[in-house]
């Protein structure tokens, strides 16, 4: 029996990577090319367009609803941010005194404020 060859990665080893690369990258794209997969749906261009959010976005449209014209910044961005800013004070919170329920009473309130006005913009469509 032979003892194994000593091969080393660089240039043995990185040729035979470089062509096992190379053919399932020709072969993606041979399979791509045969069976072409159709994009979207097909877009009626003599029907109005009526834009809608995404289904996570419709707490934030809902409250636009209750904050319209000038106090829409406050809706839009004060609200949220502050959503945020408690989110992120969380652990900061449980550290206080009977600080665990301080964070579970702040993220229930989140939670139940995003479940709310989400319900309420698909109840009111």
């Amino acid at each position: 029996m032979s003892e194994p060859e000593d091969r080393s990665f660089y240039p043995d080893y990185l040729i035979e990577v470089l062509t096992v690369l190379t053919v399932v990258v020709l072969c993606t794209i041979a399979a791509a090319l045969m069976f072409p997969k159709e994009l979207g749906r097909e877009i009626n261009f003599t029907t109005p367009f009526k834009p809608t959010a995404e289904w996570y976005f419709y707490w934030l449209f809902e409250l636009l609803k209750y904050f319209p014209g000038r106090s829409a910044f406050f809706g839009a961005v004060v609200l949220p941010s502050a959503f945020a800013g408690t989110l992120i004070m969380v652990p900061f919170i449980s550290k206080l005194k009977n600080g665990r329920r301080k964070a579970v009473a702040a993220i229930g309130i989140l939670y139940g404020s995003f479940i709310l006005f989400t319900s309420l913009s698909i109840l009111t469509r």
